[in-house]
């Protein structure tokens, strides 16, 4: 059965939270535990949405925390669906941080996570829609998605010594 096509904007999901003290760590700073619990419910949101199907957590990339978030503060998780494979999808999540106001908006952390489409009764892994990238940035970002999917699979070892080599070459060109 040939599956449909669907586009980015299809499943992009924001969440929303506010920083309260269950939250923080001593300094009064979001716990980066916490923060990566959200990301990964608001992109397993956006993951199953496009799956149309339950989905696990198979890896999450290069989480940075580039700035902290303080109590009191309301974050926003953004995320987008950039490839689709055979089975798997890749997720990317951004975050942003603002005041109770709306104020003082600014990009705080970023990442990519990926996740496998499952059956209902067995958990096997099942196909996934193609993505349709209409706009320059999501065509960016799904052609990047390839040599991000290629790193994962270098670095979870599970390519083999000729193809790692192979690719660690191609890697290294560019």
């Amino acid at each position: 059965m040939e599956l449909s096509p669907k586009k980015v904007s299809e499943s992009r999901t924001i969440m929303t939270e506010m920083i309260m003290p269950n939250d923080t760590n001593p300094i009064d700073n979001l716990m980066g535990g916490n923060l990566l619990k959200w990301m990964d419910v608001v992109a397993g949101i956006c993951a199953g949405r496009h799956c149309e199907s339950y989905v696990v957590t198979v890896s999450v990339d290069n989480v940075s925390f580039d700035k902290p978030i303080p109590l009191g503060d309301v974050i926003t998780l953004e995320c987008v669906i950039t490839r689709a494979f055979t089975t798997s999808v890749e997720v990317y999540v951004e975050v942003f941080s603002s005041d109770i106001k709306g104020k003082n908006t600014r990009r705080c952390n970023d990442a990519y996570f990926t996740f496998v489409a499952v059956d209902d009764k067995e958990k096997r892994p099942v196909k996934v829609p193609p993505l349709l990238a209409l706009t320059a940035e999501e065509k960016k970002r799904y052609d990047e998605a390839l040599q991000r999917r290629q790193i994962r699979l270098i670095f979870s070892g599970r390519l083999g010594t000729e193809e790692t080599l192979k690719l660690k070459t191609e890697l290294l060109k560019d």
